[in-house]
């Protein structure tokens, strides 16, 4: 957790800005590149845990969208 928002292990990327990043076209090749530090594999549980707990994910994007 970050600030109560599920993210990354080992990091401070939270899921929801992946998912929010995804929305805006962006590949997974591409979010590998830009967030060098991160594996495919990490992707892959981003994406199913965003699955699992979408309305957790849609509320967080939701209220970045507002702040």
């Amino acid at each position: 957790m970050c600030g109560g928002d599920a993210r990354i292990v080992n990091t401070r990327i939270p899921i929801w800005s992946l998912v929010n990043y995804r929305r805006l076209d962006a590949s997974d090749g591409r979010i590998l590149q830009d967030f060098p530090h991160l594996k495919a594999e990490d992707l892959v549980n981003a994406w199913g845990y965003a699955d699992a707990h979408s309305e957790e994910i849609e509320a967080a994007i939701r209220r970045n969208e507002e702040s």
